[in-house]
């Protein structure tokens, strides 16, 4: 929905990027890194920045800023409001019983995935998966699922948003690449990667449809590179999180 000039808050706007800008690996930034990832003047990623500062959302050690735990705040009322969460929860802890492996729900948030629900077992990543917790669509078994189910114009543009780095050797980095394995994923009816988030880690998704037959979100495992054919995975894991699939999705209106 479009809006007036007038109804529009620049300065919430600028605020909200500076907090977008702190991710996994730009736990702490200084004020020219900040202004560097969002696009704003030094001057005006300074007043942001300390204005976090004073209200108890950022700490600031001289040079560095790095978000509070306050910042929570902000995204715990949006899950607390999600039915999602709630209705696959405990699906989710007992699929993980079931398999022995961590498994995940996610929805799709511009360029990245946003974890909003998780089922923990052996830590198989370097870092810490939690609700809230984001990482590039274009790399994962979730983002790709959720991708696939878009029209490749829209599937396009996000991979667009921002340059595809290569987080291992194995990582796809070529957009038309992608496409291609989009289409297969849409196919198959589920994705796998092979190590291209981090060295040592495969994952296995499938979608998660609502009532109507619409990819909502994102169900999968991570598992670590044991198996000599990542293609194991789907023998292993592929059923229960199918089970689940169907289970949840007249649930979901």
């Amino acid at each position: 929905m479009a809006i007036k000039d007038t109804d529009y808050l620049g300065g919430l706007a600028k605020g909200l990027s500076v907090i977008e800008a702190f991710t996994v690996d730009t736990e702490r930034m200084s004020i020219s890194d900040v202004s560097q990832v969002t696009g704003l003047d030094r001057a005006t990623a300074r007043r942001c920045l300390l204005t976090l500062h004073t209200l108890g959302y950022a700490n600031y050690d001289g040079k560095y800023f790095s978000l509070t735990p306050r910042v929570l705040r902000l995204g715990t009322g949006c899950l607390a409001t999600m039915s999602l969460p709630r209705i696959v929860q405990p699906m989710l802890d007992a699929l993980s019983d079931e398999i022995g492996q961590s498994v995940s729900v996610s929805i799709l948030d511009g360029w990245d995935i946003v974890y909003v629900a998780r089922s923990a077992q052996q830590k198989v990543m370097s870092i810490g998966l939690m609700p809230g917790s984001r990482l590039p669509a274009y790399c994962t078994s979730m983002g790709r699922v959720i991708l696939a189910s878009l029209p490749e114009e829209e599937a396009r543009a996000i991979l667009a948003m921002r340059p595809l780095a290569a987080r291992t050797p194995r990582t796809l980095t070529v957009a038309d690449e992608i496409v291609a394995e989009l289409q297969r994923v849409r196919t198959q009816g589920y994705a796998i990667i092979d190590q291209e988030v981090e060295t040592g880690l495969r994952s296995i998704a499938v979608p998660i449809f609502n009532a109507r037959g619409e990819t909502v979100a994102a169900l999968n495992t991570g598992v670590a590179a044991v198996h000599a054919d990542p293609a194991e995975l789907a023998t292993l894991y592929l059923k229960p999180l199918q089970d689940l699939q169907k289970s949840v999705r007249p649930l979901l209106k």
